[in-house]
């Protein structure tokens, strides 16, 4: 992401803590699923077991959003926000990197699990500074 502020509050955000990835179910419905995100090697990833409907869902349609938590009604620490497109890693060596990075934070993959990197088509994010939203935007140029 070419915009280095709103990438790390994104990472700040984002980086371990629970987030919503939001999918797309079979009947073009949505679909919200809780996810830990994590970044390693320029990677922004997630990986999940591979019988979860948000992996089938990605599989058939690689669009998500993804949402960090908010930790109160005022909007706690801010909002970050992503949209973009799911790409499966099946790579051994950058999957077996990833594993590693996550397991050095406390995390637990497993090698059956699937890996998404989660490529970034524009962020978003809201703060309040006395109670007003100050937001700001990227946008990847096609």
């Amino acid at each position: 992401m070419a915009a280095p502020e709103l990438a790390a509050f994104g990472t700040q955000r984002l980086e371990g803590k629970v987030a919503y990835l939001a999918t797309r179910r079979p009947d073009g419905g949505p679909r919200v699923h809780p996810v830990t995100p994590h970044t390693a090697r320029g990677y922004l990833f997630v990986y999940m077991e591979p019988t979860s409907p948000k992996a089938h869902d990605l599989r058939r349609d690689s669009r998500y959003a993804l949402h960090c938590s908010v930790e109160d009604t005022s909007g706690g620490e801010g909002e970050f926000s992503l949209l973009g497109q799911a790409r499966v890693i099946d790579d051994p060596t950058v999957r077996a990197a990833l594993f590693e990075a996550a397991k050095a934070a406390g995390y637990h993959p497993q090698d059956r699990y699937v890996v998404f990197e989660l490529g970034i088509e524009s962020a978003s994010s809201t703060i309040y500074e006395r109670g007003e939203p100050v937001r700001r935007r990227w946008k990847a140029e096609r």
